[in-house]
């Protein structure tokens, strides 16, 4: 298989190498291969290539540095092409010896009564929630140009076509980085791209493979109504710390969400036209064929005509007369339906037609609903400004009693709450936020996400912005808790939420949470936060079942072990028992999107991988973890805790250190993300987002928030009680998660690189400090290969061991140059093709690394 795959690299590398030969000259190419040769010899412990390398590096001008590195940065793209093309091919499975999800999932549950089966998969029901990533490097045109590659791979094989060469020439010849910061707007187009590129079609292919499923085991069809699979996105909603998320702005990008949705669902209709060229047909549709142009044409025609006007309208941003619900969509193709199989035709019913039934059902009529976000502080200056302004006394000063007692006197009030007052600019956009929300139709817009929520008012207060700006429906509002504290503190704040009557009420049934990754993590480390989020969401799970309330999780993770990420099937299995009943949640961001969902094969697959693990919970759940497990588990977390924020937080110069070591400070500079790299723009560490903080780590290999304090904590206990810990790994889910996903974290970092950069970047007198976390790290690692009975990472994952070490050579030139890049950079700010040199860098990095932050 691994031969199959270096084939088709080696014959990407090898048009890519004569593109570049014939941009630049043979020259170029010889040297290219040289770097190449010494990266390997570098790779391999040898000591001299890497100072060849260096001293090659610090001799070539900037202009010479970003050909080397948009060269390796290319090839890995390539490279993970090549990988994502054949491990979702039939060929590439075959070799790789993996078994369809679904089929895995058949036989797991071979004892599982029809009924039980069916029971659970009317409950599967998984949100994707695409988010903006502001390390997200990879301009959209180069999107598009790797995914046909990869189509043309899958009729080609490694005999490559002149298409192929065609646009691997493109690709070399455009500029990979953009040359201004993206807005909102342009994340937007990107999120509604990846899905008209890739999950358009694999939604549909998904739903009917486990359609089939649900017949093979229950003996019944899955309901024709079923939506197993929904979309939803932050891009252009996601206003916490972005001031370019405005009331306009998401405005906008719902009419280019519901603009794209109608276009596609044009040229499905239009393919049902074709298709339904027959008369057989039942009485009512025949008696309504009038233009005798056929039963089902009739009614197909009509609504291309609806279609053909809401694109016109939507073109010129009109809303009014613009198809508003899925069910005007859903009429004519039930009927249809109905009719086919009312007359016999059962093959015609259940093929494109049931497709198209299932799309309106997964992606609405705007393909995702627009989830809005906005930080607690922002809602409580609102309601500060309106009390004020009533004359009523200074909010912010009230105690939470107080607070909430004011809040839900006044959403209970039926009075109009805004006086005429003029509001400061930050007050009115928040307002003008909640007056869009109310102007919208409810089926494009998702969920109302409150960062940073801690107490109760938190949430009275959105409802009573909700009622004061006239929304007529109750959108669901789901509290962001985030930190330690908060995390411990949900189930409290949630049971006095809900032991509201009124409040209750205004929730239909269902509560939405979400549970923060990142921010816990960055607050308390890897292990602590991981404990927290499990026994908050156990916590949640009784809250909930106490209150008679259906619990929705949301999970905010991301692509890297530090915020949450890691293979979902793993993760998702070791979820605490009951949190999968409400369905599964979770954010997708940026180069993950990609990596899971970039190809229709490998959107499918990646969809049954999260199906297969979410049935099998709910099926069979987890049990829950013995209380021996539970106490160990409290002490070691502790334990990490309290090595995490001994480096993080109580060492005076760690925040100094970091910025040296890593390209953090350059990183809010560059023209990535719409969002600014801080929430504020001074302060420490507490001040910078989650994001940038994992992602610098990941650049100079060193991955600090992935691993601090989680290995030490588990190697001290388990001196003591290694019974209980070998008993957890062998029994617990859960805890076997942990373990792989920190084996993975080591496999990517890499204590010679990170000291590579300590040595060219970092001022002598810090340097004990990257020495002190080096040595810990080798510590832990070793400890966790002992407790694993392994002599090297990934041992018993031998495909992503060879794929991650295939990349190594072309790793290192990449974070060679990004330290030049940097030193450059720190005597000379702000020169141009430094700066470029260093996102091509970044990029390289993040691709070889397979995710960012």
């Amino acid at each position: 298989m691994l031969e199959t795959i270096s084939q088709n690299i080696r014959s990407l590398g090898s048009v890519l190498g004569k593109t570049i030969a014939n941009d630049k000259d043979q020259r170029w190419l010889d040297n290219i291969e040289r770097v190449r040769l010494l990266a390997k010899d570098g790779v391999a412990h040898e000591a001299y290539a890497i100072d060849e390398l260096k001293a090659l590096f610090q001799s070539c001008d900037e202009q010479d540095l970003l050909i080397y590195a948009r060269a390796f940065s290319q090839f890995l793209n390539l490279a993970n092409i090549a990988e994502q093309q054949h491990t979702t091919s039939e060929q590439g499975l075959a070799e790789l010896d993996l078994p369809h999800p679904l089929e895995s999932l058949q036989e797991q549950l071979s004892d599982c009564k029809p009924d039980e089966f069916f029971a659970a998969i009317k409950k599967l029901h998984i949100e994707l929630v695409l988010t903006a990533h502001p390390t997200e490097v990879n301009r959209r045109t180069f999107i598009h140009k790797y995914h046909e590659i990869a189509e043309q791979l899958e009729v080609t094989g490694p005999e490559l076509n002149g298409r192929i060469e065609e646009l691997i020439e493109q690709a070399w010849n455009t500029n990979e980085i953009r040359p201004q910061r993206p807005t909102p707007l342009d994340e937007s187009r990107w999120g509604l791209n990846a899905i008209r590129d890739s999950l358009w079609f694999a939604v549909p292919k998904f739903v009917r493979e486990l359609d089939e499923l649900c017949q093979e085991v229950s003996g019944k069809e899955l309901p024709v109504d079923a939506t197993p699979i929904t979309m939803a996105s932050w891009m252009a909603g996601d206003r916490d710390g972005n001031p370019f998320v405005t009331a306009e702005l998401s405005k906008e990008a719902i009419l280019k969400a519901r603009l794209l949705a109608a276009e596609l669902y044009l040229i499905d209709f239009q393919n049902l036209y074709l298709e339904l060229s027959m008369h057989k047909a039942n009485d009512e549709l025949i008696a309504a064929d009038t233009n005798s142009i056929g039963p089902y044409r009739n009614l197909i025609k009509q609504t291309i005509g609806k279609l053909e006007h809401s694109i016109e309208l939507l073109k010129n941003d009109q809303i009014q007369g613009v198809i508003a619900s899925p069910e005007e969509l859903l009429q004519p193709l039930n009927l249809c339906r109905e009719s086919l199989l009312e007359v016999g035709l059962h093959k015609a019913a259940n093929s494109i037609l049931l497709d198209v039934i299932r799309k309106v059902h997964c992606f609405g009529i705007s393909l995702v609903k627009l989830d809005v976000r906005q930080h607690s502080e922002f809602h409580d200056q609102v309601i500060a400004e309106i009390v004020e302004s009533l004359g009523l006394g200074d909010y912010l000063s009230w105690d939470e009693p107080k607070r909430c007692e004011f809040l839900q006197k006044e959403i209970n009030n039926p009075r109009p709450l805004l006086p005429n007052a003029k509001w400061s600019a930050q007050t009115q956009e928040v307002l003008d936020t909640f007056k869009f929300i109310a102007e919208q139709p409810k089926e494009v817009l998702g969920i109302y996400i409150i960062s940073m929520a801690s107490q109760q008012s938190d949430v009275l207060t959105v409802n009573l912005l909700m009622k004061a700006t006239d929304l007529s429906w109750d959108m669901p509002i789901a509290p962001l808790f985030e930190t330690l504290d908060d995390l411990n503190n949900a189930s409290k704040v949630m049971d006095l939420l809900l032991g509201d009557s009124d409040y209750t009420k205004r929730t239909h049934g269902a509560q939405h949470v979400m549970i923060g990754y990142s921010d816990s993590a960055k607050d308390a480390g890897v292990l602590a936060a991981a404990w927290a989020q499990y026994q908050a969401q156990e916590a949640l799970v009784a809250v909930a079942k106490g209150h008679k309330i259906t619990l929705k999780l949301f999970h905010g993770r991301g692509g890297t072990i530090g915020r949450g990420g890691g293979p979902a099937h793993a993760a998702i299995a070791s979820q605490p028992p009951g949190t999968l009943e409400g369905g599964l949640r979770v954010t997708e961001q940026g180069e993950t999107i990609r990596f899971k969902f970039g190809l229709p094969n490998l959107a499918v697959r990646s969809l049954h991988l999260y199906a297969s693990a979410i049935l099998a919970n709910l099926v069979k759940p987890q049990p829950a973890p013995k209380a021996a497990w539970r106490k160990i588990m409290d002490d070691m977390s502790e334990r990490s805790c309290e090595v995490y924020r001994d480096y993080v937080c109580e060492q005076e110069d760690f925040v100094k250190y970091f910025r040296q070591a890593t390209p953090e400070q350059e990183l809010s500079s560059l023209p990535l993300g719409s969002r600014p790299s801080k929430r504020k723009s001074d302060g420490g560490i507490e001040s910078l987002r989650a994001i940038p903080w994992i992602f610098s780590w990941s650049q100079n290999r060193l991955v600090v928030p992935s691993w601090l304090g989680s290995g030490q904590a588990i190697s001290e206990y388990n001196q003591t009680q290694g019974d209980v810990i070998k008993d957890m790994l062998d029994n617990w889910a859960y805890f076997r998660a942990r373990i792989s996903l920190t084996e993975m974290v080591y496999l990517k970092s890499d204590t010679e690189i990170s000291q590579l950069y300590d040595q060219s970047l970092v001022d002598p007198e810090l340097q004990p400090m990257g020495d002190a976390l080096r040595a810990q790290l080798t510590k832990d690692k070793a400890f966790i290969l002992q407790l694993l009975g392994q002599t090297e990472t990934l041992e018993t994952d031998q495909w992503n061991l060879t794929s991650f070490n295939l990349r190594k050579p072309y790793l290192l030139p990449l974070h060679l140059m990004q330290i030049e890049a940097l030193k450059r950079l720190r005597k000379q700010p702000e020169h141009p093709v430094c700066e470029q040199l260093l996102m091509v860098s970044m990029t390289g990095i993040a691709t070889g690394m397979r995710n960012t932050g």
